[in-house]
């Protein structure tokens, strides 16, 4: 399997990516599970973007900036931001349907932004994006998607014979090896450029929004290949997921999204009684931080499982014409929102940290881009801005392909292999060897690790952490990773296994780099280091870097 561009995800960012890149060359998609499943697919609110009279890019820029605690890269802040507009017309091209009333886009607005600016589908933006994306690449003759197909692992030189091993040899990617899950089989995919746009961690922990897929992938593979990672220990908790008790493993719970208290629903105790006014000015439309932070606090002082959402201000009717999909959902789950008031806590949602990257999507490897959730482009800083998300994904795929674009002659005539040369190259690159390993029955500690694994990250590396938590939950992540290795190192692999290799891999690096980082900043709230008013923060960010890449 050989091709010129091989993208790993088919959320927004990889399904836009590969539009554009397919004016270049043959594009190879490859999706763990059917194309449409990914965290695009369940983004309710919309894309923020300076679309209103009354906004302009410095209030956006300033609201970005301000939501990231003072670790944003305020060029990729600007870059997002005055791209956007340009980037939601291209969606429209694509035949994206926003939701518009006398033929103006309905702007909604969400915690953090000082105007509302959301551009949305109603309450199923990402599922819209999704449809119009797929359309599009179902008729491009250049394009082929590979459903159920995992990513495993990089191909760099050490999986080359005679190639260049060196320490100071830059590293390169020429591709992956991908299990073909309905076969049972791993194959070599080798491409010119390969970009990771694998999508989220969520499923890290016990509770969370993501889909079941959300397993940290592509971070895992990545940091297994010797990629930097930057901003690991800010994990985005959206404050209002539908409460339900007992939920499983994997199950992904129901999102109640911000724009609903953009629209005027507010957050109340059990007996009633408002309780954001005491934590922020902005009350219940502050940062997701800052609420997600005050709900964990006043459960802990109340002994509740959850707190209410009141959408009784937005009006029954509104309610229904705005969010038909989260009044259909409750009302299913036993809720009838125009009425009664919705069960909420905070679940975790967005990695803001990731593969580190520059302007133009290039990694620290050769041949190696990222986009979308899995990259760290500078733009979330220490707590992400809500609906800048998909912003992000579609401006920074674009700079991918204008990057190519722009240096397309001087990278054909240096970078890329003539079909011969790539056929050389494919027999070059051992296969996949599992000799000396076996199927097993011994599947019970497959989902008894992963369980632990989610249970640990939720009792200590949650949204309020301290410095002997974080010791406990990494002592007990050490444990368990060397048991996972010594398993999956004498077991064929299966989707199973990979996914407990990889989110036992992001565990460790999320504990890690938050007790590197010794203050309360955004996300990452120490009880030992209580946060300063002055917002006089360390101006340092962590790095988490691993240099020799592991072994089958």
């Amino acid at each position: 399997m050989v091709t010129d561009f091989l993208i790993i995800g088919s959320g927004i960012a990889g399904l836009s990516l590969a539009l554009k890149l397919s004016e270049f060359g043959k594009v190879l998609i490859i999706t763990k599970k059917q194309k449409a499943e990914s965290n695009t697919n369940y983004a309710q609110g919309g894309i923020a973007s300076v679309l209103g009279k009354d906004d302009n890019f410095e209030l956006h820029i300033k609201d970005t900036l301000g939501c990231g605690a003072g670790l944003c890269d305020r060029e990729a802040v600007e870059k997002i931001v005055r791209e956007g507009p340009t980037r939601i017309n291209e969606l429209i091209e694509y035949g994206v349907r926003f939701s518009k009333e006398k033929g103006l886009f309905m702007l909604g607005k969400e915690g953090g932004h000082s105007r509302s600016r959301i551009v949305h589908a109603k309450d199923l933006t990402g599922k819209e994006i999704e449809r119009a994306l797929l359309y599009d690449i179902s008729r491009n003759k250049n394009i082929k998607i590979i459903e159920y197909y995992f990513a495993i692992d990089f191909l760099t030189e050490r999986n080359i014979r005679s190639a260049r091993k060196g320490k100071t040899a830059k590293k390169k990617c020429f591709g992956i090896y991908a299990l073909d899950a309905k076969k049972e089989k791993v194959m070599k995919i080798v491409s010119q450029k390969t970009i990771l746009a694998t999508g989220g961690l969520g499923q890290v922990y016990l509770h969370t929004t993501n889909p079941a897929i959300a397993t940290g992938d592509g971070f895992a593979m990545a940091y297994r290949a010797g990629c930097e990672l930057d901003n690991m220990e800010f994990v985005q908790f959206h404050p209002t997921s539908f409460y339900e008790k007992d939920v499983e493993d994997d199950t992904q719970v129901f999102l109640i999204s911000e724009a609903v208290r953009g629209a005027g629903a507010v957050l109340r105790k059990k007996d009633g009684k408002e309780f954001m006014h005491k934590y922020d000015k902005r009350k219940s439309l502050a940062p997701r931080d800052i609420v997600a932070r005050a709900i964990d606090n006043e459960l802990k002082k109340s002994g509740e499982a959850f707190v209410y959402l009141d959408l009784s201000a937005i009006g029954a009717e509104r309610i229904k014409d705005r969010f038909p999909n989260i009044y259909e959902t409750c009302l299913k789950k036993g809720i009838d929102i125009t009425k009664e008031m919705i069960p909420v806590v905070p679940a975790a949602h967005y990695a803001c940290g990731g593969v580190k990257t520059d302007l133009n999507g290039k990694t620290n490897i050769e041949n190696l881009f990222a986009c979308g959730e899995v990259a760290m482009t500078g733009v979330h800083g220490a707590n992400r801005l809500a609906s800048n998300s998909l912003l992000e994904a579609v401006v920074f795929s674009d700079s991918i392909y204008k990057y190519m674009k722009s240096n397309l002659d001087e990278i054909k005539k240096k970078e890329f292999l003539t079909k011969t040369e790539l056929d050389k190259l494919y027999n070059k690159i051992y296969d996949w060897d599992d000799s000396g390993t076996k199927n097993t029955d011994e599947w019970i500690l497959i989902s008894h690790n992963k369980h632990e694994i989610k249970e640990v990250m939720s009792d200590y590396v949650g949204i309020v952490r301290n410095t002997y938590r974080l010791q406990r939950a990494l002592t007990r992540i050490k444990m368990m990773k060397k048991e996972i290795k010594e398993f999956y190192n004498r077991t064929k692999v299966t989707v199973e296994l990979l996914e407990l290799r990889n989110l036992i891999t992001v565990a460790n690096i999320i504990i890690k780099s938050a007790l590197n980082r010794k203050e309360s900043r955004g996300l990452h709230y120490m009880l030992d280091y209580p946060a300063r008013d002055d917002k006089n923060f360390s101006k340092d960010t962590v790095l988490v870097k691993k240099n020799k890449p592991g072994k089958k």
